[in-house]
């Protein structure tokens, strides 16, 4: 497990695009079938990424957490493949994902493993209160579109893991998708002084990026991101881009407040 500590942001400013990357960029996170996990110290959130070639692999916890137990003993987890059909296997129950679909684990699941074909992606939150293990397809989510075409943002927002959708304990998580002709996502931009946010991009290709807008309102910085990496924005980060084609990416939140519109808008005629 590779850990990612807290950053000042007074210091962000000063960073130079490599130390920026290190700091706040996932990448590598499917590069075998085992499961790989990143620590991102703010929120405690685990991201963990593996690319499955048919055997069913179990999601297990990192030694460096310290629990000797399961992963769901103290956390809860979400599960989202993203490019092909899965299936979830949480304490004998399978669970059949296709891709941006999403599922919840939830505290004291004893045993997760996934079984198919593709890259899945994970999120772990710590969890002081147990809920239900519960798919959460595409067609179930609460759907919201956004954006206008003239604004070259327009898009579906799909919340999967939320206060009036699947319960958790801190997690929350969705999917935005962009339309067609569409490039820029969360403009203008907002933070969140209550929790921890971040963003996997996927559907990209290997020949288009996304320049990622992050750092405090008045000292912003751009980070490229390729297909399925993410940034880690902490609560006094803005987090918001634009791609060199339309894409779809799952955002990630875990804190105090599950409230989806607890957010701090800038405008942009503020930016720097």
């Amino acid at each position: 497990m590779k850990n990612l500590p807290a950053t000042h942001p007074h210091e962000f400013p000063r960073l130079d695009s490599t130390e920026l990357r290190a700091r706040f960029l996932v990448e590598g996170l499917f590069d075998g079938d085992r499961v790989s996990w990143v620590n991102a110290q703010d929120d405690r959130l685990l991201l963990g990424g593996i690319t499955l070639s048919g055997p069913a692999r179990p999601v297990t916890a990192p030694p460096q957490l310290g629990t000797g137990g399961a992963l769901c003993d103290r956390r809860e987890l979400a599960v989202v493949p993203l490019t092909d059909r899965v299936t979830v296997i949480a304490d004998g129950t399978p669970y059949a994902l296709e891709p941006l679909d999403v599922l919840y684990v939830g505290l004291g699941t004893a045993e997760v493993s996934l079984e198919g074909i593709g890259r899945v992606y994970l999120v772990s939150a710590p969890a002081h209160r147990a809920y239900p293990t519960t798919p959460a397809g595409r067609q179930q989510a609460h759907a919201t579109e956004l954006g206008e075409p003239e604004h070259a943002n327009r898009r579906t927002i799909r919340r999967h893991i939320h206060t009036e959708g699947v319960a958790s304990a801190n997690l929350v998580l969705g999917v935005t998708t962009l339309h067609p002709g569409s490039v820029w996502n969360t403009m203008p931009p907002h933070t969140h002084g209550r929790r921890t946010e971040v963003y996997l991009y996927t559907g990209l290709g290997a020949d288009d990026h996304v320049v990622h807008l992050a750092g405090p309102p008045d000292s912003t910085r751009p980070i490229i991101v390729a297909d399925d990496q993410a940034v880690i924005s902490p609560g006094w980060s803005i987090h918001s881009g634009a791609g060199t084609r339309a894409y779809s990416f799952i955002w990630a939140m875990a804190g105090e407040n599950q409230d989806y519109a607890d957010m701090d808008p800038v405008a942009v005629a503020d930016l720097r």
